[in-house]
């Protein structure tokens, strides 16, 4: 179960919104949202990725610098559910995140770590704070379909519109832009201005698949990153690898479900396989693995498991 999953529905139930309670939910909320980072964290294997195990495929990063990451954004995914709860306009989440963005930086001494988790966990943050706001429920248990429906109705309908035109910025800043807009491809901005279709039509149905088929959460979340990896056009391993490096990452992940991902009975090998072989040639699908988080928080969230 991640962390505090229980205590913010118990708090979804509440229906007045005094002050306590709501610093209560925006702090259940938040410890969620860094439970979620920590789970992609230290899920393994994890091809190319960095994890307590090892580095995968990088040599500016340990499981140490994305710890420290995630004690620096704690206070941010609370602020900004507090400010989906007051109604607040993109403008402001942007500044937020602007800010989160800042204090990663600096915990990590300039290494970018979570700036997709920033954006894509944000939002949903956000849109969690405006659904308790207008008293939605998204804790709709068995039936966690429609939750994640209305969590992501919110999302579009309070600040589709403005995330959409986020997706035009007038420079471009980070490695990210840069290749989404070289290699005509979507990133985390796109994501969000869709309401994250990654999460929503991918990454969890295949986690659910996994849960329902009784293999446990550990399994189902291998699931749904490999699931991830073979959809999402990722700006982390195209900077890295290319066109080339987008299609190796895609094709690995693609033969581990294609043998029936953790159904397998060998499922181990071949993920340690995919991951020496990402390594290899030095890709890392870090827009999955924040995609993979934001799928733990929307699954959380709308079922409490």
């Amino acid at each position: 179960m991640i962390p505090g999953a229980q205590a913010l529905l118990a708090a979804v139930a509440c229906a007045p919104l005094d002050p306590r309670a709501l610093r209560r939910f925006c702090g259940e909320t938040a410890r969620i949202a860094v439970g979620c980072l920590h789970t992609e964290l230290v899920l393994y294997p994890k091809p190319g990725l960095v994890s307590p195990v090892d580095n995968g495929s990088h040599v500016d990063m340990t499981a140490l610098t994305f710890m420290r990451s995630l004690f620096a954004l704690r206070h941010y995914f609370a602020r900004i559910c507090r400010a989906g709860i007051d109604d607040a306009p993109f403008s402001s989440l942007k500044r937020l995140g602007i800010e989160a963005e800042a204090c990663m930086m600096k915990a990590t001494g300039g290494v970018n770590t979570h700036r997709g988790a920033i954006f894509s966990l944000g939002m949903l943050c956000a849109a969690i704070g405006r659904a308790r706001a207008q008293g939605i429920s998204i804790d709709t248990a068995p039936d966690t379909a429609l939750g994640s429906d209305r969590l992501r109705a919110m999302l579009l309908i309070r600040w589709g519109e403005e995330l959409a035109g986020h997706t035009r910025p007038v420079g471009l800043r980070s490695h990210g832009l840069q290749v989404a807009a070289a290699h005509a491809t979507s990133g985390a901005r796109e994501e969000a201005a869709l309401g994250l279709p990654s999460v929503f039509d991918v990454g969890l149905p295949a986690m659910q698949r996994t849960l329902a088929a009784g293999r446990g959460m550990h399994l189902a979340r291998i699931d749904a990153l490999f699931a991830l990896m073979a959809h999402v056009s990722d700006t982390n391993v195209l900077y890295r690898g290319g066109a080339q490096g987008a299609l190796t990452v895609k094709q690995q992940a693609k033969s581990f479900l294609d043998i029936g991902g953790t159904a397998h009975p060998h499922w181990h090998a071949h993920a340690l396989q995919c991951h020496h072989a990402l390594v290899g040639q030095k890709l890392s699908p870090g827009g999955a693995a924040d995609l993979l988080a934001a799928t733990c928080l929307v699954h959380a969230v709308t079922n409490g498991t």
